[in-house]
């Protein structure tokens, strides 16, 4: 099973499930319902869940969590990982990033990212912490304890801590060097739990930041690691892809293999051995082929439930859409994208360097402030917009925060087809009554609108259904027959 961060975005903490470590399928969310973990309006870009590790111990699942700037560190449990999962026991602790470790007596401990001596001995001085859980009281206990501050005396933001006891060696690894360029993986080692921990002199394990800015693949780091059946041990870990010069996905989770040499004594870890990098093409796993069956490209609303895909900004508290007779009818509201608010917005995660979206839409704007249409959106900021408005189709792009209209084309029928095809940082908009009657909204347009070099923050980009009254509140729906996602 494989967790991910999911910030603002709502159902949180998407849960995803493999037999082969290669194909992998959406089975559920760790944060299902208001009340559970809320992402509030004024929730902020990029903020909410951070940085989740789920873990599994004597017949019950965990998962680890921030909610930045929405209450902090928590855990949350199930039987089974699809969910239903419980409420959060929050844990009141300080930093971001925990992890949980069961020793071999059966204690569990929680290993966080934080700097306890409150001093800076160099700037971003940061560090691994650990603390006793007492999962009976469903509260950290006892001492707590500087497991490391990194590998080096001058090492930054060393976060994202996960602790592991291998052939009886405790292994404590850690994301360093931030987010971005100089994002790497360090390892420890102890022959005790509570340290001292030391440095491995293979520090770092894994980055890409030695290969260079034009490498394709940068920012490798904050990595765990899963031993299979067959006794492989294989690495999951961030990292980005560039395209025509721009991060268009944000972050996304590669896998390499890793071995444990012996090196001076020590179990050593080896990433992805005679390479030492993350490799574009990688011989997979030693597990059964377990291929799944593909989510269906067209969405055209014929269940009694959205499909897991579709996500909200934050959380909503009112239930502002309807699945009725093979339609998705979306309320016009006064929320907006551009607000940290929960708007009548409805997106699935582009996971592709070329794709397709389209959808089908009936829409009447009553007053001329109502739009309704496409959205191709990363943040508050950044993102497009192709909405009808009372006379028209509008093409608008926010780029840091301020609107532009880029086209507008006469239209007065309430049903359209829209439309939008990228290819690497192109992507060009259409519109039309019908998918094979479009013609092409304005210009080709540049996705680096969207991407980090531009628009930064950690969650990936987003394309979805919209509608808003723009602050204020006439009413109307906007009514969607089928929603189209594809890799071209």
């Amino acid at each position: 099973y494989l967790v991910n961060s999911s910030f603002e975005w709502f159902p949180g903490l998407p849960v995803h499930h493999s037999r082969d470590l290669v194909n992998w399928e959406l089975i559920g969310y760790g944060i299902t319902r208001p009340g559970q973990v809320d992402l509030p309006e004024g929730l902020g870009d990029s903020r909410g869940v951070f940085a989740p590790t789920i873990r599994y111990h004597d017949g019950l699942f965990y998962i680890i969590n921030t909610c930045v700037d929405c209450n902090g560190n928590f855990y949350i449990t199930a039987t089974n990982p699809a969910g239903p999962w419980s409420d959060p026991v929050w844990l009141h602790s300080p930093g971001i990033d925990p992890s949980l470790f069961w020793d071999d007596d059966g204690r569990c401990y929680y290993v966080g990212h934080g700097n306890l001596t409150g001093e800076q001995d160099w700037p971003d001085q940061q560090g691994a912490w650990m603390q006793e859980l007492d999962l009976a009281q469903q509260k950290l206990v006892g001492r707590r304890s500087q497991l490391t501050h990194g590998h080096a005396s001058n090492a930054v933001w060393a976060e994202g801590p996960h602790l592991y006891k291998i052939n009886g060696t405790y292994m404590l690894l850690v994301a360093e060097g931030g987010t971005d360029f100089h994002h790497s993986v360090t390892m420890h080692h102890s022959d005790s739990l509570w340290g001292p921990y030391i440095p491995y002199h293979v520090n770092p394990v894994l980055t890409h930041r030695h290969l260079g800015k034009e490498y394709p693949l940068y920012a490798v780091g904050h990595a765990d690691l899963v031993k299979t059946q067959r006794g492989e041990w294989w690495s999951v870990m961030l990292g980005k892809r560039r395209m025509d010069g721009y991060t268009l996905l944000a972050r996304e989770t590669f896998m390499t293999p890793v071995t444990f040499e012996d090196q001076d004594g020590m179990p050593t870890p080896v990433f992805n051995p005679g390479e030492g990098r993350l490799s574009l093409e990688q011989e997979r796993p030693d597990l059964p082929w377990t291929p799944v069956e593909p989510s269906p490209s067209r969405d055209e609303f014929n269940g009694e439930q959205l499909s897991l895909h579709w996500n909200f900004l934050r959380t909503p508290f009112e239930k502002w859409y309807r699945l009725a007779d093979g339609t998705l009818e979306i309320d016009v509201r006064p929320e907006t994208a551009e607000r940290f608010e929960n708007p009548s917005l409805i997106a699935r995660r582009i996971c592709h360097h070329a794709w397709h979206v389209a959808t089908e839409m009936d829409f009447s704007p009553s007053v001329e402030h109502q739009q309704a249409g496409l959205i191709i959106y990363r943040r508050s900021t950044h993102h497009f917009k192709l909405v009808r408005e009372t006379d028209a189709l509008v093409l608008i792009r926010t780029l840091d925060g301020n609107p532009e209209e880029l086209a507008r084309v006469p239209w007065e029928e309430d049903r359209v087809v829209l439309s939008a095809e990228a290819k690497g940082a192109g992507i060009v908009f259409m519109a039309g009554p019908s998918e094979n009657a479009l013609r092409q909204i304005g210009d080709v347009q540049s996705l680096s609108v969207i991407s980090d070099e531009l628009a930064g923050g950690f969650n990936g980009p987003y394309a979805g259904m919209y509608a808003t009254g723009n602050g204020h509140t006439d009413g109307g729906v906007a009514s969607f027959s089928w929603f189209e996602y594809k890799e071209k």
